[in-house]
């Protein structure tokens, strides 16, 4: 059985999470839309949901957080969360234990909301992401050029598991 596949993506700054979205709804064949854009009631309809958007003070953006409150409980729906961070490289640059506990960090208040509403968080995704945010912005912003071509293909293969994984089950 396909796939029927969302992504819940709020991105603005410098698009940075929407350009690893993109790469998400090529690969899962999957809609884009913004938390405003959705009814919660609409999430029932699809088989997976990715939730994404910058990293802003530790956290998801305000605008999917939200969403996230006002999801109903659901039983056995399959999301993964996704972000871009805009933090020095030299905190994106940890080795892949200390990285992916900075991620779990980052995605723990969106994860915990989703999975008291019943959500199976099959797997997350992050990477840098360029940053002018206040004083970042005097000396023309971080991780410029990010996401990458090679944050990309991380972002391609990461969807082409995902698919895989799922459509095992």
């Amino acid at each position: 059985m396909p796939l029927k596949s969302l992504l819940v993506l709020y991105s603005y700054h410098h698009n940075n999470t929407e350009k690893i979205a993109n790469v998400f709804a090529k690969v899962l064949d999957a809609q884009i839309k913004t938390p405003q854009q959705i009814n919660p009631e609409e999430l029932q309809e699809y088989s997976l949901v990715g939730f994404g958007s910058g990293i802003y003070g530790g956290k998801h953006h305000k605008f999917l957080l939200d969403l996230a409150d006002k999801l109903p409980q659901v039983t056995n729906k399959k999301a993964f969360i996704f972000s871009t961070c805009g933090a020095p490289m030299k905190f994106m640059e940890l080795d892949k234990a200390e990285f992916t506990r900075c991620v779990a960090a980052n995605h723990s208040p969106l994860r915990e909301k989703l999975q008291s509403k019943g959500y199976i968080i099959v797997d997350e995704f992050s990477c840098a992401g360029f940053n002018t945010n206040n004083v970042n912005k005097l000396f023309g912003g971080i991780n410029k050029g990010r996401p990458n071509t090679e944050d990309l293909k991380h972002a391609e293969e990461f969807a082409h598991n995902l698919k895989q994984n799922l459509q095992k089950k």
